[in-house]
């Protein structure tokens, strides 16, 4: 790993980690060195620092009494557990999969300048670049990200975002808009008492893709960034925007890999 990587990993896992990862969270309780935060719409959400140091035996424990909290509370439908590539966290994996959790697909954690994001990108013609904050454009915004993931429309993932920008606490929502209809959208979200802002939920319609849409709105939300006072960027990437991102500058420190469970 580079100097570069290095010095963003290290900030990352100072910063970025426990309360600045649940934002808008509706209950946060502690066991041990995990945070188990509920959320609207039924979420649930497992995050820590490190794992103190536990064994296999120690981490399977930590599992199955994280999902027991969860599943005591009958409105909690699917909870996450957010791994990391490079932690310490022997046999987390198989206790996960033995507890019922299913992995997502690796993402790479990916990190960068937001001066050097911000560079001015050219907008494609007959597309404009704006800020959602009325439900109806933001469950428009949520439902075109839902198809472009390839999953339903899911409506507690809007009254998600609606009851973020309720609180005030920063997140911004911006959308691509071509031909009357939204064709690429992201959030940005300020991280309170940190250098960074996160890119999340960036999705482009395919039929507008390679047009460098989204990179003139990941240019757009940088600027944004910067102009807060945040002085770097992080973003958890698939394949498909990871290459976006580092031509725009950011560079890959690590992996994610994202575990689910879903009641029944």
């Amino acid at each position: 790993m580079n100097q570069a990587a290095a010095r963003f990993l290290e900030a990352y896992d100072a910063q970025l980690r426990t309360d600045a990862e649940i934002p808008g969270a509706l209950t946060v309780h502690g066991h041990g060195p995990l945070l188990l935060a509920t959320f609207v719409g039924g979420r649930g959400f497992i995050t820590y620092r490190d794992l103190g140091g536990a064994d296999h035996q120690g981490i399977q424990a930590l599992v199955a009494e994280a999902l027991n909290f969860f599943r005591s509370q009958p409105h909690i439908t699917n909870v996450e557990w957010k791994s990391r590539g490079h932690d310490h966290a022997p046999g987390l994996h198989d206790a996960l999969l033995a507890s019922g959790f299913a992995a997502d697909e690796p993402e790479s954690i990916m990190i960068g300048e937001a001066r050097t994001l911000s560079a001015e990108v050219p907008v494609p013609d007959g597309v404009r670049l704006r800020r959602v904050i009325d439900e109806p454009d933001v469950r428009a915004m949520s439902a075109m990200q839902d198809g472009v993931f390839g999953g339903p429309v899911s409506k507690e993932r809007a009254d998600e975002l609606l009851h973020r920008l309720s609180l005030d606490d920063s997140i911004e929502l911006w959308v691509a808009e071509a031909e009357g209809r939204m064709v690429s959208a992201g959030r940005l979200e300020p991280v309170p008492g940190t250098d960074f802002a996160g890119m999340w939920g960036g999705a482009t319609l395919p039929e507008w893709r390679g047009r460098g849409i989204y990179r003139a709105l990941t240019a757009r939300r940088a600027q944004s960034a910067h102009a807060r006072g945040k002085t770097l960027i992080n973003s958890d990437s698939t394949e498909f925007s990871r290459p976006i991102l580092e031509r725009s500058g950011l560079i890959k420190v690590s992996t994610t890999t994202p575990y689910r469970w879903v009641r029944g």
